[in-house]
């Protein structure tokens, strides 16, 4: 059991429960950052730096050391978190270690970021788990990092959600008990208007390395820039591995979208990318009318047959990128004139960019951003930054054996 239960949002795990779907099996320890040695969420790719919580032996800062030098077809530019980086997290936020940083534009040109399980005090049990925080940034030159301005309890438009004292807050609950609900992980963002809709998968349990179980992945809406939450229950897809014909939500391809990208596309619609749990799935597309994301019987999916290119029947998904794909990011690029994929390839420890004139594909052959030999620690999940700079495209990702996220960059002209 993680270091507190608590009460999941709109009741959606304790449902799964009741109703059978969510299988209880013996609790599993997951990789944590606080300095141990690699547990089951740890990976190749990723490296092998994980502990079952804090405690008195550990750095209370947690492993975060100096910023690892990246050159090549990608550069790193500056920490994003962690007690070391230029936003001081663990002092400012109670933050010693987290990752992902999930970046999108709020609709009013300030960026919003999601990270997923954080860490603050190593040195007491539990560590000061949350499943997930929020920042917020005005920044708009990247060259030198990405600034987070302090939080302010109730402020919306402050660096971060924050408790009194400064302390960054859960924005999604979870249950926290391994192998019902471990806990609530942040996959995908977009603004629509002045609303926020965050896709985040429910983890039940970590299994080996790379691979882990859901129960669902779910749409959670904002409407005070990220401060509150609340789930959609109507835009939960349960990964039951079975088909209930009376139960839509209960369609075996909808583990196909266990974690999640989105991306504006050029003809109007939200572009859906789905992969399933872990790191070895392929990558599928659906699409939907902004006003109607939350409503998954408008959805339509992207059949790769040229004869009939789209379904609303999730079950003729077809795949647009072949497996590996793991914590993919997708945007639109000026300078390219094309839409851009960034994703992690689990098996040959890279990280790949990919680009295409549609959504659907077809996607270019994969170009490696990074390799293993380059992350000295292990470096996973890019996610593109909305702000670009001319042929520069900035995203950020994360180093397991810091266990905390890094601002990078890459040559656009790499791609051509």
């Amino acid at each position: 059991m993680r270091a507190r239960t608590r009460q999941m949002a709109a009741g959606a795990a304790l449902t799964l429960v009741a109703s059978g779907l969510a299988v209880l099996t013996p609790p599993t320890a997951s990789a944590e950052p606080c300095g141990g040695i690699g547990g089951p969420g740890s990976s190749p790719l990723f490296g092998s730096s994980g502990s079952a919580g804090g405690g008195p032996d550990k750095n209370p800062r947690g492993p975060q050391g100096p910023l690892p030098t990246i050159s090549g077809n990608a550069t790193s530019v500056a920490w994003v978190t962690g007690p070391v980086s230029p936003n001081s997290t663990y002092d400012r936020f109670g933050i010693s270690g987290t990752d992902l940083g999930i970046s999108w534009d709020n609709g009013a040109g300030q960026t919003l970021m999601a990270f997923g399980d954080t860490f603050g005090n190593c040195s007491v049990p539990g560590a000061q788990w949350r499943s997930n925080v929020l920042m917020r940034s005005d920044d708009t030159n990247l060259a030198d990092g990405i600034s987070v301005a302090d939080g302010v309890p109730g402020d919306s438009t402050s660096g971060a959600v924050v408790q009194p004292a400064g302390f960054a807050s859960e924005v999604i609950p979870s249950l926290g008990i391994a192998g019902v609900e471990d806990t609530v992980i942040p996959t995908a963002a977009i603004a629509i208007g002045k609303t926020q809709y965050l896709n985040y998968m429910s983890v039940r349990e970590w299994g080996a390395p790379g691979r882990w179980v859901t129960n669902f992945s779910a749409i959670a809406t904002s409407t005070d820039n990220g401060q509150t939450w609340a789930t959609q229950p109507g835009t939960i897809r349960v990964n039951a591995g079975v088909t209930i014909p009376t139960l839509p939500q209960v369609e075996e391809s909808n583990g196909k979208y266990q974690m999640n990208a989105y991306v504006e596309g050029k003809d109007g619609y939200i572009y859906q990318f789905g992969t399933p749990n872990g790191r070895f799935g392929a990558a599928f597309v659906a699409r939907v009318e902004p006003a109607r994301i939350l409503d998954l019987t408008k959805y339509e999916y992207s059949t790769q047959d040229p004869a009939k290119p789209w379904s609303t029947n999730v079950a003729d998904s077809v795949s647009t990128v072949k497996e590996p794909v793991s914590e993919l990011s997708v945007a639109w690029n000026d300078y390219l004139g094309r839409y851009v994929m960034l994703y992690g390839n689990e098996i040959d420890r890279t990280i790949l960019a990919r680009t295409a004139e549609n959504p659907e594909g077809p996607w270019s052959a994969p170009k490696t951003l990074l390799d293993a030999r380059q992350t000295g620690g292990g470096i996973y999940a890019p996610y593109i930054h909305p702000i670009t700079s001319g042929n520069e495209l900035y995203f950020t990702a994360s180093r397991w054996s810091d266990y905390n996220v890094l601002l990078l960059k890459t040559n656009l002209d790499l791609l051509k």
